[in-house]
């Protein structure tokens, strides 16, 4: 684990984590330590962290388009988005067929490996075409990401978008980002365990099944936001031709390659660390980290997220070139340095819980 302000920090085991704030920063893979350690808590949070300030990224953009102008040169969609996407699919498509004798250890480290990767760099790609940052048009990037749903099985890709902006436009508000884990979520992992092994427990159940609650929670808490039409109709007309087409001519277990690869790529996979790193609390009050190591290169630069909440109308190809052009606004922000690290992290650290999310009070129109 690695401070990037101080360099080396105490040595700390995983299960003692949480109390080891006493000895020294144990921050480790989020990036700096905070000032005072101690603070971020050996006693487990009972409610999220409510903020009366507005989210940080609208400020910050101003502040950084006056200082660096030229980033406006920037912003727009990369053409190289679809053929990504394309490559991806036939290799999910050439991997269900070659798996399908295959022994089930080999296959099933096949779908951590291999099918779990490709689908959550699907993932990503659906949620750069969600910000029409893949092709010239909405529509073309509402085709292109129904493409890149294929191997994924269930369809998503057109109800994602609403929700997505909405945590961009509001992140923390309180009833209407639903990228924050519902109170019940909170209660039932956190506010009900017995002792810390049990916390850890639960923290590692939800992680395992993660994917259930980023597919269900914003549809199960504000249904009013499905985008029903012609174009949620295509995604599911579209999704199920694919599906009967995989399972008639190669049968179920090629559907179920899929399948488990979309549960392994939200489950825990390195990939997967993305979902804690980005906004979880774990460092001071912080409620946006970047992540600059080398799985951004499978993941649409992801990890490039203060960047990205800053500029959402810039290309994952772009990123890098943001945070090279205005090193002064991010190089001094807390970054994740692992996503396996913070995996880890969330799970042993008590003081970590879905209660560790930044929330704010709606805003009245």
């Amino acid at each position: 684990l690695k401070s990037a302000a101080s360099g080396a920090a105490p040595s700390c085991s995983l299960p003692a984590l949480s109390r080891c704030a006493a000895a020294g920063p144990a921050v480790g893979a989020m990036g700096r330590a905070p000032k005072a350690a101690v603070d971020i808590g050996e006693m487990v949070a009972r409610d999220f962290i409510f903020s009366k300030a507005d989210e940080p990224h609208a400020t910050r953009r101003q502040e950084i388009l006056k200082a660096h102008p030229e980033i406006k040169q920037l912003m727009g969609h990369e053409w190289r988005t679809k053929y990504i996407v394309l490559a991806t699919v036939a290799l999910q498509t050439f991997m269900a067929w070659l798996t399908l004798d295959w022994r089930w250890s080999y296959y099933l480290a096949a779908i951590y490996v291999v099918g779990a990767t490709a689908n959550h760099s699907l993932f990503l790609a659906i949620h750069e075409l969600s910000h029409n940052l893949g092709a010239k048009t909405p529509g073309q990037n509402k085709l292109i990401a129904m493409v890149a749903n294929f191997p994924i099985c269930i369809a998503y890709c057109i109800t994602f978008k609403p929700y997505h902006m909405e945590h961009h436009r509001c992140q923390g508000q309180d009833g209407i980002d639903t990228d924050i884990p519902t109170f019940l979520e909170a209660k039932l992992i956190t506010l009900t365990a017995f002792n810390y092994v049990d916390h850890c427990l639960r923290k590692a159940l939800f992680m395992f099944c993660q994917i259930f609650a980023y597919a269900l929670r914003p549809c199960l808490t504000k249904p009013e936001m499905v985008p029903y039409g012609g174009w949620l109709a295509a995604n599911w007309g579209a999704q199920l031709a694919f599906d009967f087409a995989v399972a008639y001519l190669w049968g179920p277990q090629a559907l179920l390659y899929f399948l488990l690869s979309t549960f392994f790529a939200g489950s825990l996979h390195p990939t997967a660390g993305h979902f804690l790193a980005e906004h979880y609390v774990m460092e001071g009050s912080t409620e946006t980290y970047s992540y600059y190591g080398p799985l951004n290169a499978l993941t649409y630069n992801v990890g490039f997220h203060n960047e990205h909440h800053d500029f959402p109308n810039i290309a994952w190809s772009s990123l890098p070139k943001v945070r090279d052009m205005a090193p002064e606004f991010y190089n001094d922000l807390p970054q994740c340095k692992s996503w396996t690290g913070v995996i880890l992290r969330y799970m042993f650290d008590d003081s970590i819980s879905p209660f560790s999310r930044v929330k704010r009070d709606k805003k009245r129109a």
